[in-house]
């Protein structure tokens, strides 16, 4: 166990994962460290986005536990995960596409308003201050920080895929995280792209004080920015450590490439990344 001083902290016990008779995940144990940017990385069909679905809530476990802070949330829906912290972005982006960039914003936060269907719907009293407030902080600070003033009022679907991306950042951070967990943030994106996104990432953690679990198979950009990095394989985790330290771990070498030359995993994985 890690020092938890400290909000954000997921701890992964022994968790095991079946579809039927396959084991997408095989007794995983790991931390995800508070206010850290954690890496979670691997080859094709390793089991990252099975083990990602296990933390939001997506998928229960077959076995194991998973904690945030020392409180169990293994049989948690994805809704109260949320409001105990858990924000997370998808590969596949998932924006309403006919409704604004500000609105897509505004839904990050619905699992926090305490506010009902029917006060929401008279607009009036407690519903319209607090719709108020949120819209305030949403433009203050969450547009602000991601760069996106000119766009706030355009429609999703007129956006280019980056700022697209970039906006399903900011509904994440509209839910108030303290675990922010990023499904392949870069995926798909150009060079000034995928620069601008890692600022973000990393003014998120220092400006936020967030804790950062991010799956992504850009290379480039995990050993540049991460802090921490965890590697699966056939459902295993194989590595844990430091990205120098695990750039270095010749069992990672050998799954990505079946060979012990960390020099050549590095050339073939900066290629693919550029690709």
């Amino acid at each position: 166990m890690i020092d938890t001083n400290g909000a954000g902290h997921v701890r992964v016990d022994g968790v095991t994962l079946s579809f039927g008779g396959i084991k997408a995940l095989k007794n995983v144990t790991f931390d995800v460290r508070p206010g850290a940017i954690n890496a979670l990385i691997g080859p094709n069909g390793a089991g990252k986005t099975s083990l990602f679905n296990c933390i939001s809530g997506f998928y229960r476990p077959s076995s194991g536990t998973i904690s945030v802070d020392g409180r169990d949330i293994t049989r948690l829906r994805p809704p109260a995960r949320a409001k105990l912290g858990l924000a997370r972005s998808f590969q596949n982006i998932a924006l309403f596409r006919g409704m604004t960039v500000l609105d897509n914003i505004k839904l990050g936060r619905h699992a926090h308003m305490s506010t009902n269907l029917l006060q929401a719907l008279v607009y009036f009293g407690p519903a319209q201050r607090e719709e108020l407030a949120l819209r305030e902080e949403v433009e203050r600070r969450i547009i602000d920080f991601l760069e996106i003033d000119h766009i706030r009022h355009a429609p999703v679907a007129a956006l280019s895929y980056g700022l697209q991306k970039r906006v399903e950042l900011a509904r994440a951070l509209a839910m108030k995280p303290r675990v922010l967990m990023l499904d392949e943030p870069v995926a798909g994106m150009n060079r000034e792209e995928t620069e601008d996104m890692a600022r973000f990432i990393l003014d998120a953690k220092e400006e936020w004080g967030l804790t950062i679990l991010m799956v992504e198979h850009d290379m480039g950009l995990v050993m540049d920015i991460s802090d921490h990095v965890a590697v699966l394989n056939f459902g295993e985790i194989i590595a844990d450590g430091t990205p120098g330290r695990v750039r270095d771990d010749p069992h990672v070498t050998e799954a990505y490439l079946g060979s012990g030359d960390p020099a050549a995993l590095m050339t073939r994985l900066a290629r693919e990344a550029a690709e």
